[in-house]
């Protein structure tokens, strides 16, 4: 079973200031994406020549109030992985939680024994929906 390290994200408070921080680092901005109707920011940056290990900056426009309260502005890991519903098969047998199963076939998120989360996403297109995931509510925070 192969794994491939994604992202980390932050949860951060004054984007500007953050991106300004992580400039001083020597991180540029790869990718930015603006929700407007989900009213958040998504800012990636990365060292200059690893665009492929980028850190994600989350920007909630409204604040961040609604958030569990173990949040601690760290978001999660992220992992590229060869079959989803496999790897959370495995998880699962293994007494692991599965926080956000993978219902699309692509995307699930699940909590380290530390309480990091950790979100798995599908390499390459999504998988066509399946049981038990595709009924599988949602379970805790992710």
């Amino acid at each position: 079973m192969k794994i491939r390290y994604l992202h980390t994200m932050l949860r951060v408070k004054d984007l500007e200031k953050t991106m300004a921080f992580f400039n001083l680092l020597g991180l540029q901005q790869t990718k930015r994406i603006d929700n407007e109707e989900g009213r958040f920011s998504l800012v990636f940056m990365a060292a200059e020549g690893q665009p492929e290990c980028p850190v994600e900056l989350t920007y909630n426009w409204d604040g961040d109030e609604g958030l569990p309260s173990d949040s601690r502005h760290f978001g999660h890991l992220a992992y590229r992985v060869e079959n989803i519903y496999d790897l959370c098969q495995t998880l699962m047998d293994a007494g692991v939680t599965i926080n956000r199963p993978p219902r699309d076939g692509h995307m699930a998120f699940v909590r380290s024994p530390d309480n990091v989360s950790i979100e798995l996403l599908h390499a390459g297109k999504p998988l066509p929906p399946q049981e038990p995931w595709a009924s599988m509510e949602n379970t805790g925070h992710w």
